[in-house]
């Protein structure tokens, strides 16, 4: 029965994701914003519609770990499995202004989430602050875009008559209301695939959770959180091979934004009562989401790229996180021995090498 329930959820998170991330982009496109910026918000917050189709959901039903576990294992699994399955399709190019604003701007909101979560609790005012957060955010990003996307315009103007971006993928501009028309009626049906989704999942997590004797916590950072991070995975795919580049790691980047600012801000802001944050959360996977964080700055810093190796590297730590999961559900003493190494050992020593790496690439460019 729960298989029943997830396996249909899944499909309509996957196809609502994709109606509404085709219909924002045109949307995008009438506003005449940057690929980077789109990456960034339009298809960042798109693809992220299942993780806050679902975490409202669980919020709004009273279960708080399953919302919290989403967005932590999502924002876990769109690095480390994402960018690592995707750097290992094809390396990717990192832009500058990732490395210079958004990337530092994941960080923070990492260490913000668990500040305010490290009491135990979520509540209202939190989840306000948290989504006031998210609305600045993609309101700076627009702005400057368009100013950006106004200056190239005036300093290199389109030659001849010569059709522009816009007309050579819409058509005339005279056809504009048909195109917002057309693509706002996308992005309501694909909300509306959301929601039924969501409502699916969510309960199918919940039967599987109790039918294996999982906490919802561990079902909300494995199963939903890999379920809700599909679409994430199939567009930086798809637009990694199509070249690209900026958008499939700005969607990325751009998720894991909104997930904590936007996502953990409205469950809060619709959960009856303050999201209760387990302290196996704050011992664990708060330090391993705020690591991964950190550790794209020097990554990414490194010839301002992803090579093959790197994202062999985000794989394997995914697969170890996935591991220590699954150990802990069973109670085995072995796996606090195996999650104090990771915590202990092998990422420090994985940072350190990391800051060595970034160092020589400084002083190379210096």
């Amino acid at each position: 029965m729960a298989f029943a329930y997830l396996l249909p959820g899944f499909v309509l998170l996957v196809l609502g994701a994709e109606v509404l991330v085709r219909g924002a982009a045109r949307l995008a496109a009438l506003l005449g914003i940057t690929p980077l910026v789109i990456g960034l918000t339009v298809v960042a917050f798109g693809t992220s519609a299942p993780e806050t189709a679902v975490s409202i959901q669980a919020a709004f039903t009273g279960k708080g770990d399953l919302a919290l576990g989403n967005v932590l294992g999502s924002n876990v699994a769109n690095v480390l499995l994402i960018l690592g399955a995707t750097a290992l399709v094809t390396p990717l190019v990192v832009s500058r202004q990732l490395i210079r604003l958004d990337v530092p701007l994941m960080v923070v909101a990492s260490l913000l989430v668990y500040g305010l979560a490290w009491d135990g609790a979520l509540g209202r005012a939190e989840g306000a602050l948290l989504f006031a957060s998210v609305v600045a955010y993609t309101g700076f990003q627009v702005v400057t875009s368009r100013r950006q996307g106004a200056a190239a315009a005036a300093a290199a103007p389109t030659p001849g008559g010569a059709p522009d971006e816009f007309e050579r993928e819409f058509g005339p501009r005279g056809g504009g209301g048909r195109v917002a028309l057309t693509s706002g009626g996308l992005v309501l049906l694909g909300l509306a695939l959301l929601v039924g989704g969501s409502q699916l999942l969510v309960e199918g997590a919940v039967m599987l959770a109790r039918a294996l004797g999982l906490s919802e916590l561990v079902i909300g950072l494995t199963v939903v959180a890999v379920g809700t991070s599909l679409p994430e995975l199939a567009t930086s795919l798809l637009a990694a091979s199509r070249g690209e580049r900026d958008i499939a790691v700005g969607n990325v980047v751009g998720s894991n934004i909104f997930n904590l600012l936007c996502v953990l801000g409205l469950g809060a802001l619709a959960s009856p009562a303050p999201i209760g944050v387990a302290a196996s959360a704050l011992a664990f996977d708060f330090p391993v989401m705020c690591a991964v964080a950190l550790a794209c700055l020097p990554i990414f810093f490194t010839g301002y790229g992803i090579d093959r190796w790197e994202g062999a590297l985000f794989l394997g730590y995914y697969a170890a996180y996935t591991t220590y999961l699954v150990l802990a559900s069973t109670g085995k003493p072995f796996a606090q021995v195996f999650g104090h190494a990771m915590l202990g050992y092998v990422v420090p020593l994985t940072a350190i090498t990391l800051a060595v790496i970034a160092a020589r690439a400084w002083r190379r460019q210096t």
